[in-house]
This record gives C-alpha cells, structure tokens and sequence, in this order.
C-alpha cells in the first residue's frame, strides 16, 4: 500500500487535511502538510476526494473525543478508497480504540506525527499503531501556521508539568520543552518576509518556557519585540503564576506585544482550585488581574472557567460567581469538566449533574456576555488601530483592535492584511456571542 505513494507514475498523489482543537494542532498540521507538498503531495480541500487524509485530532474532553470519532467516520465515508491516517491527542491518548474503527489505515502518536511525510514514502512495513509511551514524546518539533485572518501562529512550547488533577494533556503531549530562541526568532522573519504582521506565541503551558533549554520566556519576547516587519504579537493562554510582573510591565511598554491576556482561571473558589491542583489561590489571581489593569487600563483580559468539577458544591460554584462579578475582565471562556480516564480528579466523590453543569454554564455565559459588552462600550469613541483580516460576509469585512475588539466596515480587498488608524463607535448587538464595534477609517 505504501509503495503507492512512493511512485508518481500516475501522478501526484493528493491530500487532505482535518484538524480539531486547538491553534497548537492547527500550527502542527501545517508544518505537516509542509513536508508532504515538499514531497510532491498535492493539496486538495477537505470536500474533494483524497488518496490521503489526515486527521490531527484533540482530546481535551470527552465531548473532544466523541466530536473526533464523529469526524474519523465522516471523513472515511466521504472519502472511501483514502488512506486514513489519525494523529494528535486523541491518538496518543485511545490509539486501540480508534484502530478499532473501520476505515482507519493507520493511528501515529505525538512522537512521530511529523514522521508521517516518511512513514507514506517508506517502503518499510508499520504496525497500524505507531505511538510511543508519555516518557517517549520528548523531541520539540517546530511549527508555524496562518489562518485566513492574517495572522500567524508560531509553537514556541509543548507538553507540561503541571498535572492538574482533571487534565490529560501531560499523557497526552509529554512533558514541558521548548525550541530554542534563536531559532523562533529565525521563525518571526519567515512570517515577516512572507507579509504576516501578526504572531501568536502558541503552546500548551508557554509561560515554562526556557526549562529545556536554559532560557527564558521573558528573554523570548524581548528577542521577538526586535524582529523587522513584524507589527503585533499575542501572548496565547499563560498560567497566572508564570505571568510575572517583569511581563506585564514589558507588555505595556512594548510597542508590538499587544494589551491583550488570556488567564486560565478554572474556579473562582479556593477549596476547588485545590480539588484541581492548581498553584495559586483567589487573592492571587484577583491581584494579578489588579496589576494588568493597572499597567494596562485598556487590556483585554480573558479568562477560562471549568464548571462542574467533581466537588463543586452549589455554595462553591456560588463563590466562583461572585468572584467573577467583581472582577474586572473582558470575556469568560466556560467548559463544563468532562470525567477523564487516569485523572486524579475521579477520586473526588461529589459528583455534579449533566443538568446542573449546563445551568451553572449559562449563568457564567451571561455574565461574561454582560462583562464583554462593558468591555466594548468602553472602547467608543476612542483612536485605535485595526489589523483588518479577509473574511467577507455579507459585504463587510473583520479585523482586531490592539486590544482585540472586533471591529467590522465595508469590504474593501485592498485593506486586507494592513493596519489602519480608526475611531470606534457603536457597538454592534446583533449577535450578543459575537460582539462588533463599527469604525470611522481615518
């Protein structure tokens, strides 16, 4: 079966891509697909017939998984002579289970996903599975992807420490480890001399950045912030504990790092922050929170929350309510807690209810739907600049303030991809889950 793709007597051979999860998995399927055009592979979409499909999957909950086996079987009936290949976390994580599934040619593992160019030209026989222990995944694979929204977004860490008592990502991934500066550095001029103006540092705990290689994520960003041509960069989901003052200060004198934090919070309530493993508490979070605000009083501040966590009480989910209300962010990310295999969370006795894990959802949705609206009222009347992106619907077009606000105008192709200086005013309330701001182009 291999050999097929070693011969181009009939042709080049084609591909598709099928991503799930997050921008990590979107970067890794780029670098990826990289290799196999280099190898003579040819793109085609994920609508069209393939002779390969890849499926880079996730598996951050078990609503993750169902939506990737629900994917594998959709994209094996679309595409029934392909040769199937299923990577990512949920490959790490279930491979028996989804060799099991009828279709599937092959399940590859976090170690060797950037293998899978090779192991199609090889002419060596495989097993079906190829997935290497936690302990195995310890290379850094470099990775770096665009979107149709201008902007970039460059792995600079994989794999994690921390073990919180709900979370699989450290079986999934491995442990914490990094690329190199000078070599990340030599990745924000590629994406500068292809025309991108905007990085997002990606990774699954980025604020450990450095520990495999003896540097620092603050010495990262002061080497990105020299980088010719690049005019923005984003910090992507960083832990509070590792959000350092030194950072935030930078941000805000940092003419490129935008006023822009996402913060993983997951409860509002110290004793299930405890339940959770995490390393800080509350008053912490409150402070650090305090402090960008502080520096920063425009920034964005996003945070996730996890509802439902086995020992959340309805008195604790309560504290995580009021926690929230009086505190100053701009947009609530809410994941109800999904029961993971191998977890330490499965211990906890107090279970919470399907039903009560969607009530307690939706009070945090509208309190973040009430914080966010705030958020952009704030913002009227006020100069910013906005990076405007290629989506075009319905004869407007997109793009992100400094302190990513959606701003929305007419579509004009030749703005695609350029900062322009506007005025924002009204806020946009059509769609309450997808706030936008209308400008005045300057």
């Amino acid at each position: 079966m291999l050999n097929l793709f070693n011969s181009y007597a009939l042709g080049p051979k084609t591909v598709s891509f099928f991503t799930l999860g997050c921008k990590l998995n979107f970067a890794e399927t780029s670098s990826i697909a990289k290799k196999l055009f280099a190898a003579g592979f040819v793109r085609v979409s994920p609508t069209q017939s393939a002779d390969v499909c890849v499926v880079n999957t996730c598996s951050v909950t078990d609503n993750a998984d169902k939506k990737c086996r629900q994917a594998i079987h959709k994209i094996i009936k679309q595409n029934p002579m392909a040769y199937v290949i299923v990577t990512g976390c949920y490959a790490q994580l279930k491979p028996t289970e989804i060799a099991a599934i009828e279709g599937v040619d092959m399940v590859v593992g976090a170690n060797d996903k950037f293998e899978i160019p090779n192991i199609l030209l090889s002419d060596e026989e495989r097993d079906k599975i190829i997935v290497s222990g936690t302990k195995g995944i310890t290379p850094f694979f470099h990775a770096c992807s665009s979107d149709d929204r201008t902007r970039h977004f460059l792995k600079i860490q994989d794999g994690c420490d921390y073990f919180c008592s709900y979370c699989t990502i450290p079986f999934a991934r491995g442990r914490s480890r990094n690329g190199k500066i000078e070599d990340l550095v030599n990745s924000a001029k590629s994406v500068a001399q292809l025309g991108g103006k905007e990085i997002v540092l990606s990774g699954v705990n980025i604020g450990t950045f450095g520990r495999s290689t003896n540097e620092s994520f603050f010495d990262l960003l002061t080497a990105l912030d020299k980088v010719e041509g690049i005019e923005r960069y984003r910090i992507s989901s960083i832990e509070p504990n590792l959000l350092t003052d030194e950072i935030i200060d930078f941000v805000a004198c940092s003419a490129k790092f935008m006023p822009h934090f996402h913060l993983p919070l997951q409860s509002g309530s110290d004793e299930v922050l405890q339940l959770m493993r995490r390393r800080y508490n509350t008053q912490f979070f409150a402070e650090k929170v305090s402090k960008i605000k502080s520096a920063i009083p425009n920034a964005f501040i996003g945070i996730d929350v996890i509802v439902g966590m086995r020992g959340e009480t309805e008195k604790l989910f309560e504290e995580t309510y009021q926690f929230l209300k009086n505190l100053d962010f701009s947009q609530l990310h809410v994941f109800s807690y999904s029961e993971r295999a191998g977890t330490k969370a499965l211990e906890i006795p107090h279970t919470v209810s399907p039903s009560e894990k969607k009530q307690r959802s939706k009070q945090l949705l509208d309190l973040s739907s009430q914080k966010t609206i705030n958020f952009y009222q704030q913002q009227q009347n006020k100069p910013a600049k906005v990076l405007w992106e290629s989506t075009k619907r319905k004869h407007l077009m997109f793009g992100f303030t400094e302190n990513y606000v959606k701003a929305v105008t007419l579509y004009d192709e030749n703005l695609v991809n350029t900062l322009q200086c506007v005025i924002l005013k009204d806020v946009d309330k059509t769609d309450i889950n997808d706030l936008k701001i209308n400008v005045e182009r300057r």
